[in-house]
């Protein structure tokens, strides 16, 4: 991994940001690692930056006006709200230049000391070896396994919980 390019830039999306990140969410790299289908429409990124929730985070990181990577935290209601949900994506062309890891610790930070989440909590492909060693690099730990969890690519697929519990 290289260290993120100086001109890497980690801001809020916005509704604005739709028609990018529609394309990014379909990249057949960002597409393996997430749940999202083939040819899902492109609206259905607008519709969801529009309804996001009131306890959601989502930014974006960019690199020249292009935007490289998606990220974002969907906080817990009643309670679990003292939870939330990780999420991230980086473009299939800049994998391996320390965008994950910018914007991740851009997301545990917001977490830690703005939103008061005690506890970040995902899902990552058994196979995605960058990822998990990304994510336990910054405090999660493995909870379980989840079997037949998914369909990729004709498989059904594992994946790992990993959870971050800020003491």
């Amino acid at each position: 991994m290289n260290a993120p390019s100086p001109d890497l830039h980690i801001r809020a999306a916005s509704v604005a940001d739709w028609k990018a990140l529609a394309l990014l969410r379909d990249l057949p790299g960002v597409r393996a690692g997430t749940l999202r289908q083939p040819f899902a429409p492109p609206e259905r990124t607008r519709e969801w930056l529009e309804n996001r929730g009131e306890g959601d985070m989502v930014i974006v990181a960019e690199i020249e006006e292009t935007i490289v990577g998606l990220a974002g935290l969907h906080r817990h209601k009643g309670r679990r709200q003292h939870a939330a949900e990780l999420g991230m994506s980086v473009h299939d062309d800049y994998r391996r230049r320390g965008i994950g890891r910018a914007m991740l610790n851009a997301l545990i930070e917001a977490a830690d000391r703005w939103l008061g989440i005690a506890r970040l909590e995902l899902t990552v492909f058994t196979e995605n070896e960058a990822a998990i060693g990304l994510y336990r690099q910054a405090g999660f730990v493995t909870e379980g396994v989840l079997k037949s969890y998914a369909l990729r690519d004709g498989m059904l697929a594992d994946v790992f919980a990993m959870a971050r519990i800020r003491e």
